[in-house]
């Protein structure tokens, strides 16, 4: 399987002007490309094989692009076809996209290195050493060991908006070298959970375990302070950037909390569960819905399923997702639709008398169909009757305190 770990990059002054004039050259590579597949003859371009087959030549016309490592200039030039690819499959979906433009300085801020031309060294403590061909090295702070098991693929080195440096190390672990998972006729039903995606809370599993939204309201209140700074800055103006830069800080801080979190739950889950069955939402259209918009964003859904989902192959675990339609609607004792506006918060349905959270009953009408996906009945030791009711106070509230303490590490 591929995966990848981020770390944050150190460079000296001399160092990052040199990073930034690699990543200027690369830019002018991926726009030369772009021009090249508009203007010349497709016998001699269409894919990225075909097309680094003209990077000796760009380079005797271009003394410019012998500066750079060469894998990492093909590199440059497959990211264009990707791009390519993307916006293809996209249109192919019924999505309205335009055409691929020329990247301004701006717009291209990063860099990769495939197969060669790096090496990581000095990995025994906190702090490690990355050299580049043709820059030199570069310290990062290494805060979490590539696992053993773990080889190195390629390595992208990135400057943020805020000017901070980063570099993502691209991983692939033999499947073998994987814990197994068990098989779905020896899984152990009484040990796997249904998640609901909530609003009132992050997560609601269908064991009964309630884990609490992450608190960004003081993160968003010094947002809101940063940008209102910034609307009083003239553009284009030193201060302007100044205060630029401090507003991409604290999205970038929001951003990184909501994705430690996430990587904190998932790996609990994963650890705590022999399978794992969550909703397949259409998050893009969620957010086009005008109430409750920026908790959706906060929530990055998508993200998340994301997450659990290669965490599930690192630690032997089932992942499934499930049609999300009338999770919420459909009783999970009995089976029978009621409908029910955002702001009612309990299920009682009407046909049998089942009563529960509105998002228990969806999570265990989750779980259900997570069995239904995998060929298993409802486990006979976990009726539904039994699971938890509201007029019960027995619901376990499992704080975002506890989530970070058990889903630290591995994370």
């Amino acid at each position: 399987m591929e995966y990848s770990h981020r770390y944050p990059a150190y460079p000296t002054q001399q160092v990052a002007a040199e990073l930034n004039h690699h990543i200027d050259i690369h830019r002018q590579a991926y726009n030369y490309t772009l021009y090249e597949y508009t203007h010349v003859a497709a016998d001699n371009i269409g894919s990225a094989y075909k097309h680094h087959y003209r990077l000796p030549g760009w380079k005797d016309e271009f003394p410019i692009f012998s500066e750079v490592n060469s894998k990492a200039l093909q590199r440059t030039v497959t990211r264009f076809y990707d791009n390519l690819s993307n916006l293809s499959e996209q249109k192919q979906n019924g999505n309205k996209v335009g055409k691929l433009k020329r990247k301004s300085p701006k717009e291209f801020q990063s860099m990769t290195y495939s197969q060669s031309g790096f090496e990581l060294k000095n990995t025994s403590g906190r702090h490690a050493t990355l050299w580049l061909s043709k820059i030199g090295d570069i310290k990062i702070r290494y805060h979490r060991p590539i696992p053993d098991e773990a080889s190195i693929k390629e390595v992208t080195v990135k400057k943020e908006t805020t000017g901070d440096w980063f570099v993502s190390f691209g991983l692939e672990t033999d499947d073998a070298d994987l814990p197994g998972k068990p098989g779905v006729n020896s899984l152990d039903t009484s040990n796997s959970v249904g998640i609901d995606l909530g609003i009132l809370n992050y997560i609601h599993t269908s064991d009964g375990k309630i884990v609490d939204w992450l608190d960004l309201e003081d993160e968003y209140e010094r947002l809101r302070r940063e940008q209102r700074k910034l609307s009083r800055k003239e553009q284009g103006s030193n201060n302007y950037e100044k205060q630029r830069r401090e507003v991409a800080k604290v999205k970038r801080h929001i951003r990184r909390k909501v994705l430690d979190y996430q990587h904190k739950i998932t790996t609990w889950l994963v650890r705590e569960y022999n399978a794992v069955f969550v909703e397949d939402l259409d998050v893009k259209e969620m957010l086009k819905q005008p109430h409750n918009a920026r908790n959706k964003q906060d929530a990055a859904w998508r993200q998340f399923t994301t997450l659990l989902e290669y965490k599930a192959d690192l630690y032997g675990c089932h992942v499934v997702q499930v049609e999300a339609a009338g999770t919420t609607k459909e009783c999970a004792s009995c089976g029978v639709e009621t409908a029910k506006p955002i702001w009612v918060r309990e299920h009682s349905c009407p046909a049998c008398g089942f009563e529960t959270d509105r998002d228990a009953n969806a999570a265990m009408n989750i779980l259900q169909r997570g069995f239904s996906e995998l060929g298993l009945g409802w486990p006979e030791d976990t009726p539904v009757e039994t699971v938890t009711t509201t007029d019960t106070a027995d619901f376990q509230r499992v704080s975002a305190s506890h989530v970070v303490e058990t889903g630290s590490l591995g994370a």
